[in-house]
């Protein structure tokens, strides 16, 4: 078991930018990485397997609903601590961070937004707590991209909604104690309906043999001819504007935690690069080594301080979805150059198992496609810049 040596870049010192509160939460999220994940993680994806056992310690520092209010059992933190814990954990592993993600900006997040005062009292406690997990039924086998053109669809039948359809790419859905769902009802009407575990007619089947995100659990949603209560539809939004701004939120997650699996791979090269001699002396030495190092860490500057601005945006109610868009697609996309660089200065050593470089890089390719893929984001700049929709 490699020792995690982790230390995080900061560049243009933007620790500056931060409140005490702001890292006393980072740090600890940091610390409990490094204490509980970095030693588990790299067998974890070897085998394939969900880490499970850390739900309670992610529950404890805050990953699970951190901005929801403490009334229903969030931490009450503002968007900037949101955005420090993802970070911390996608340092970890990006899957991990998937995990924390969906639980709280795509599962939390619409019920306290959407949902009403007993539904927020029924499930966000337990969410918060870890005691369940929840996951987030938008992507269906013939709707990624384009997720108006759902399939899943739900029948007024009196007493009860009756459910039929599939969702795939779920993340969490084997564990899921409950899936906010997104269906049409009769009229066409994109509603929110919470699925519960062990509802008649409602599975769960994980999806195996992933190349990517190998430590964390993904799975399908499954309805067949399931009977929703009525008291279980979202009712304070509906149409298709209401899954989007849950993703809004978790883009908004993505963007911040890109930037600590980029710190990852950096730190890592760095490292070595100080380390490993070839003709004599360190390869850092090399000219070409420290350009790539030189590259990296200003890209990772720049992604902190678009990040941390679009923070100050979201904790005032100003960040536009087409804001954080172009951070989603951004650091994501420096995260991935920057894992392809670190793997090359450290050879062959880069594929191993024995550094992070190669898991990081593997995750990325399906961060960049997931909640909005690349060039979808880069559409949705170009449709916020001119006004002329290319969607159409």
């Amino acid at each position: 078991m490699k020792a995690d040596l982790f230390q995080a870049p900061d560049y243009y010192q933007t620790d500056d930018l931060l409140t005490d509160e702001h890292k006393l939460v980072r740090d600890t999220a940091r610390e409990w990485v490094k204490k509980n994940l970095s030693p588990i993680i790299e067998d974890a994806s070897q085998e394939a397997k969900f880490p499970i056992q850390l739900l309670e310690g992610l529950a404890e520092v805050g990953a699970f609903g951190s901005y929801i209010p403490t009334e229903y059992g969030g931490a009450g933190l503002d968007q900037i601590s949101y955005g420090l814990i993802m970070q911390e954990l996608e340092r970890g592993d990006s899957g991990i961070r998937s995990t924390a993600s969906v639980q709280s900006s795509l599962v939390m997040g619409p019920i306290y937004n959407y949902g009403n005062e007993a539904q927020r009292k029924k499930y966000l406690p337990k969410l918060a707590s870890g005691e369940w997990m929840g996951s987030f039924g938008l992507t269906e086998p013939n709707h990624g991209s384009n997720p108006a053109g759902m399939e899943t669809k739900f029948k007024d039948m009196g007493d009860y909604y009756l459910l039929n359809g599939a969702k795939m790419w779920i993340s969490n859905a084997p564990i899921c104690d409950v899936a906010v769902v997104w269906a049409k009802n009769e009229e066409g009407r994109i509603h929110g309906l919470l699925v519960e575990r062990g509802m008649e007619g409602f599975s769960t089947p994980e999806t195996h043999n992933k190349w990517s995100l190998r430590a964390s659990i993904t799975g399908e949603l499954i309805f067949d001819n399931v009977k929703i209560p009525k008291e279980n539809l979202l009712p304070n939004k509906s149409g298709l504007g209401a899954p989007l701004l849950c993703l809004d939120a978790a883009r908004y997650g993505i963007a911040w935690g890109a930037i600590g699996a980029a710190m990852d791979c950096y730190d890592t090269a760095l490292r070595y690069a100080k380390e490993r001699t070839q003709f004599g002396k360190p390869i850092g030495q090399f000219q070409l080594q420290q350009k790539k190092l030189a590259e990296m860490i200003t890209e990772i500057t720049k992604a902190q301080l678009l990040t941390w601005r679009l923070g100050v945006l979201k904790n005032e109610g100003r960040a536009t979805s087409a804001q954080i868009s172009m951070a989603k697609r951004n650091n994501v996309d420096m995260a991935i150059k920057i894992a392809r660089e670190a793997r090359q200065i450290l050879g062959a050593m880069g594929i191993s198992g024995e550094y992070s470089i190669m898991r990081h890089s593997m995750n990325l390719e399906s961060v960049i496609t997931y909640e909005g893929t690349h060039d979808v984001h880069l559409l949705i700049t170009g449709l916020d810049i001119t006004g002329l929709n290319a969607f159409k």
